[in-house]
């Protein structure tokens, strides 16, 4: 199961309880504290202590430091966007994409 949130997802089962990951997936958005809490129907000091158990359990001492530990141990991730399609209104030629001198 995951967490996802402004193209972070998060994966349950790897360490963190549900609301931490939730947590440590919207630190990794750039969300204040207070943003966090207004997004998860939360206290600002309730989100604090969500951090505070995950930098724990990751052994992290910085909000920056569970983050980046989080990616690393791939708990949470950059979520996967679909490619873009092409142009319908380009014509395509077998020329393109080369360079011809």
């Amino acid at each position: 199961m995951t967490i996802t949130a402004n193209n972070i997802t998060g994966h349950l089962g790897m360490g963190l309880a549900p609301r931490e990951l939730e947590v440590t997936v919207l630190a990794a958005s750039d969300l204040t504290i207070k943003q966090i809490g207004r997004e998860m129907g939360i206290s600002p000091r309730t989100v604090e202590k969500r951090l505070e158990d995950a930098r724990f359990k990751l052994g992290a001492k910085t909000m920056r430091g569970l983050v980046m530990e989080a990616f690393r141990r791939g708990l949470i991730a950059i979520a996967a966007t679909p490619p873009a399609l092409p142009d319908p209104k380009h014509q395509a030629t077998e020329h393109d994409g080369v360079f011809i001198a």
